[in-house]
């Protein structure tokens, strides 16, 4: 392959793998753009979604269906009982906090605990070891636009319903009635009470959105890399934190654009300083680069990219 075909190739790759963070960001940015915390639990409603599609696979396969209307109605499955755990969050973990003006520390600590229990969960309910997950999209590599870079089907599915549902999200903030509701408990829940809005109401839906959107991640996560396992959202989770930092947390715009720069500086990162060092610093450590944006963007640019939108509360 040349140059150019090399670039294209981790250009794609970063692109499939941003897609996947932007979705988890996007949780991340919904939640403390409301509440103004940040919910480490979230990359494990991810592994929730994962592995709770891969069982909803198992009993679907016995309807005989088509593959990808198996996989549709897994990752439907998945979303559901991910909102609904996201939701029993909200109102075990963070409203009676909420309701008794804690620290500014116990949300944080939390979500921490949180964390751990859905691990624990996960790894009671499916075991230790990761688990296959099964191939339900086209794997032919197939070149990209007259280049020898590859793409599968399964990748180009994967970045169009990532686009789909990340513009679907943009549309409900700015154009829906809810979308004003969660904008206006964003900017000061108590005069939006005033106004009729329940913010309690709001801050639910806006978290059960945020696991659905963690669902889909896992399954495509899933999906991609072909298997599952009990920690497989840890470290995603935090990568998508970091997307979120990137781009502006609290922005939707800026979690998106933080996502997808993120999985490109990833794969770049990965496949060229990778060669370089003859892997020493390669996809094994592509970790790495990760957290080195973090960095530099808390010491440069703690805004982000795109700022923040979220007003300060009275």
């Amino acid at each position: 392959m040349s140059a150019l075909d090399i670039f294209i190739q981790q250009l794609l790759n970063g692109l499939v793998l941003g897609s996947m963070y932007a979705l988890i960001a996007l949780g991340y940015t919904m939640v403390y753009g409301i509440l103004g915390i940040i919910n480490f639990a979230h990359g494990d409603v991810l592994m929730i979604g994962a592995l709770t599609a891969l069982t909803a696979i198992k009993l679907l396969t016995n309807l005989h269906l088509p593959e990808v209307v198996t996989l549709i109605l897994a990752a439907v499955i998945a979303m559901s009982v991910c909102a609904l755990t996201s939701y029993s969050i909200e109102r075990v973990a963070y409203r009676p906090l909420r309701k008794k003006n804690s620290h500014s520390l116990a949300p944080l600590i939390t979500a921490i605990a949180m964390s751990l229990f859905l691990q624990t969960l996960g790894m009671i309910i499916w075991g230790r070891s990761p688990v296959q997950f099964p191939q339900l999209l086209p794997t032919t590599p197939m070149n990209f636009l007259g280049t020898n870079a590859t793409i599968t089907g399964k990748e180009i599915y994967l970045i169009i319903i990532s686009l789909a549902v990340m513009i679907g999200l943009i549309l409900l903030v700015n154009k829906t009635k809810l979308g004003r509701a969660m904008r206006a408990t964003a900017e000061n829940p108590k005069v939006a009470g005033l106004m009729g809005v329940n913010p309690n109401f709001v801050i639910s839906i806006t978290f059960m959105i945020g696991g659905a959107l963690a669902a889909l991640a896992g399954v495509m996560m899933a999906t991609n890399y072909g298997n599952a396992h009990f920690y497989m959202g840890f470290i995603p989770g935090l990568k998508a934190f970091t997307a979120a930092v990137l781009g502006g947390i609290g922005n939707l715009a800026g979690a998106m654009v933080g996502g997808v720069l993120l999985g490109v500086i990833e794969a770049l990162g990965a496949g060229y300083i990778g060669d370089f060092t003859n892997g020493v610093f390669g996809s094994n450590y592509q970790d790495v680069f990760a957290f080195i944006v973090l960095i530099i963007v808390l010491v440069f640019r703690p805004s982000g990219i795109m700022g923040e939108r979220v007003a300060d509360r009275a």
